[in-house]
């Protein structure tokens, strides 16, 4: 008989104490993307649209906190994927279904479902590549494709429109469905986007502040244009970055490829 003392296998460890604030967080973006279609299935516009914006904010939130209290992890960032994929895409899908696409039939369903369909095969391939090596955008400072919660805001663009001037022209469903179809192919699209993280010098963080003051006051005083003047600008810079990620790539393949090490000489063996 052995003497050696059989191991207990290890129990494995759950959740720690401090990863539960920024999964807590992530959740509730969850549960913003998710009463945004109740909004919509009552009709109210306004508070569907503000709960998709409340879940952007949110998810913004959540990942600089789990990188403040140390507790980034591959349980997080499913959950995030899963709260990016309903209340970036299955919600705004909805709501513009609810909103005018549902006068097309089936076509409307079908450019709703290409909406989420197109938010969820962004987080995929987001996911997919998470841990590679080689992500040549990421290592310039650039995005591929449009970000969630960018591409639910570009897809809502015409309803804050409306919600600004009340124009029934802005409400045409075949318009919305192309305006609709384009927003998704730049979610799943491979162009360089600038990166929404800010890196400030010290001459220019008063400013900055300045700046982000009247931008939160446009929003509070007047939400629609300001939402939809942002769409738009945001828009407007993609040309841009794909122009500027086009040239720091041709910096890249001009430059000297790094000297290898010369091998250490050394008796030669038979």
């Amino acid at each position: 008989m052995s003497a050696a003392r059989t191991k207990r296998p290890r129990r494995e460890r759950g959740i720690p104490l401090r990863a539960v604030l920024p999964n807590a967080v992530t959740a509730l973006a969850l549960c913003s993307g998710l009463t945004a279609i109740r909004f919509a299935i009552l009709g109210n516009w306004e508070l569907a649209v503000l709960m998709v914006l409340v879940a952007a904010v949110l998810d913004g939130v959540d990942g600089r906190i789990a990188r403040w209290v140390r507790a980034e992890s591959r349980f997080g960032a499913e959950l995030d994927s899963l709260s990016d994929a309903i209340s970036f895409g299955v919600a705004p899908a909805l709501i513009l279904y609810l909103w005018t696409l549902n006068t097309l039939g089936s076509f409307g369903w079908l450019v709703a479902l290409l909406m989420a369909l197109a938010c969820a095969l962004r987080l995929a391939r987001f996911n997919a590549s998470i841990d590679g090596e080689i992500q040549p955008h990421k290592s310039a400072g650039f995005l591929t494709g449009v970000p969630a919660p960018a591409g639910a805001v570009l897809a809502l663009t015409p309803l804050f429109l409306w919600l600004w001037t009340g124009a029934e022209i802005v409400r045409t469903p075949i318009a919305i469905a192309v305006w609709t179809v384009f927003a998704a192919s730049l979610m799943v699209s491979s162009i360089a986007t600038f990166s929404p993280t800010v890196r400030l010098r010290r001459n220019i963080r008063f400013e900055f502040v300045v700046a982000l003051v009247v931008f939160i006051a446009a929003l509070v005083s007047a939400p629609w244009p300001t939402l939809a003047i942002v769409a738009i600008a945001y828009l407007a810079t993609i040309p841009f970055s794909i122009r500027s990620y086009r040239r720091i790539r041709l910096q890249r393949a001009a430059a000297p490829a790094p000297a290898s090490a010369p091998e250490p000489s050394g008796p030669s063996g038979a």
